[in-house]
This record gives structure tokens, sequence and C-alpha cells, in this order.
């Protein structure tokens, strides 16, 4: 990647992919920065550039043949050794606030980033994570949604 600005820009596109949410959505976690610099200290910047690469020929392949964007996202990037572990971390990553280390045998193969193991990537990365709008929930303990409320049955949101 060119820039920082490139780097983000793809991030935020690839992570729109893996994890169904728009780029806006993303966007107002206010995690995106954090995402991002986690991803890097845990993998690298070769291997995030190297992801981010990826997808931007798939997109590129995608618009050209007309083919099936998320058949070559899983064909060419979450079937693959070395991409697929991290685009599988990233959706986690959205989902659940929380950085998964890397498997042993992608460690041995690809090496460590400055960072490792498991940890929470920051205090409002559980609160902002995406399964609880996927789930039309509130995180417990925060975003508390009123005095009350608790009477009512949940809402389902239909699909």
């Amino acid at each position: 990647m060119s820039t920082d600005t490139d780097r983000m820009d793809g991030f935020l596109s690839l992570s729109a992919m893996l994890t169904a949410f728009s780029e806006f959505d993303l966007r107002g976690t206010g995690q995106s920065e954090d995402y991002l610099a986690t991803v890097v200290a845990a993998v690298g910047a070769g291997n995030i550039d190297q992801l981010l690469s990826a997808y931007a020929s798939i997109q590129s392949a995608g618009e050209v043949q007309g083919a099936s964007l998320d058949g070559l996202l899983r064909a060419r990037i979450l079937s693959d050794d070395r991409l697929g572990p991290i685009a599988r971390n990233i959706m986690k990553l959205w989902y659940i606030g929380t950085w998964y280390a890397m498997p042993q045998e992608w460690t041995q193969a690809f090496g460590v980033g400055e960072v490792g193991g498991t940890f929470v990537v920051s205090a409002s990365s559980y609160i902002e994570g995406l399964v609880w709008p996927a789930i039309g929930a509130n995180p417990p303990g925060a975003k508390g949604p009123g005095y009350g409320t608790w009477a009512d049955p949940p809402t389902i949101i239909a699909t």
C-alpha cells in the first residue's frame, strides 16, 4: 500500500466484505484506526499489505469477469494458508473486539508481529463489537437501553 490512507481504505473495504456491515457502520464504531493498528502489530505490515493487495485484485477480477466477489474472496483469500487466518481474525476482531492469537502453524510459517497472543483491543472495543447490532441487543453492562425496558420481550429483527 502506498499510504496510510490507502491502507485504511483497503482495510475498511475488506472489512465490510468480511463482516457484511457497511464501511459507514464500521467507521461509526470508532474502532477502525485501533483495529488496523492491531492487525499490523500482530501480523506485520507486509502481511496486511499482501492481504489488501489480494483483495484489490479480486475486486478487479470480479468487475472484469462478472464473478461473484464472495466466491473469489473464499477461493483466493479465505482458503489461502497465509491470508485466510488473518482475514478470519479480522472478522472476529470486528464482531467481538478481541484479537485472537494466530494459529501456531501460521506463526511458525510466517512469523509473529510486534504483539502476540489473544487480547482485547481497547476498553470500547467490547462495547462497539458488531455482535451486538447483529443480534439486536445491547452489550451487557454498557449502552443500557433504558429503565424498565427489561420488562418488554426482545425485538426480533426481520431478515
